[in-house]
């Protein structure tokens, strides 16, 4: 281990020589030539900080404020989540039996659930300039049963692929 260590040594050159003389004059002047970074003041900061506070607070209200069935009342509140949970459940049992045969089968049906989505955000849209109408309202909760029609569809669709002799087993009976 000795040897080794030795070697080591023997075989690298390091720097065990002092500087130069003039070394910490030469530091020292160019230490003086950089200039120090002026401070901010508190009170600058402070001012920024209660600025972006405010502006903070008052978007977050804005964005608060939900349009759509939940605006309504609480009962349409309670639909729509009905509706979101069910959809996304529903979402998630395809997503799980997505194979090689029911590749298009799952992509055409999300396909037509982003048109749908996009149907019900100009219904929002409508909600806000009109206001409550009963029309409007009804054709939100259509939007919500379409949806969950196309992915009642879809899983019955996936699970004929996934078990064609209950077809035949159906034909015969």
């Amino acid at each position: 281990m000795e040897d080794k260590l030795h070697n080591f040594f023997n075989e690298h050159e390091f720097d065990v020589h002092e500087p130069r003389s003039g070394h910490l004059d030469r530091f020292e002047k160019r230490l003086q030539g950089v200039q120090p970074k002026k401070k901010l003041s508190w009170k600058w900061m402070s001012v920024a900080a209660s600025v972006i506070l405010l502006i903070g607070f008052g978007l977050g209200n804005m964005t608060n404020k939900e349009v759509g069935l939940p605006s309504i009342s609480p009962k349409m509140a309670e639909v729509q989540t009905y509706f979101i949970n069910t959809i996304d459940k529903e979402i998630r049992e395809i997503e799980q039996n997505r194979t090689l045969q029911t590749e298009d089968l799952i992509e055409q049906a999300l396909d037509d659930l982003e048109e749908l989505e996009d149907n019900y955000k100009l219904f929002v849209q409508e909600l806000e300039k009109n206001g409550q109408q009963r029309k409007i309202i009804n054709a939100m909760i259509n939007n919500y049963q379409q949806r969950l029609e196309i992915l009642q569809k879809t899983l019955e669709q996936i699970e004929l692929i996934k078990n064609p002799q209950n077809i035949n087993d159906e034909i015969y009976i």
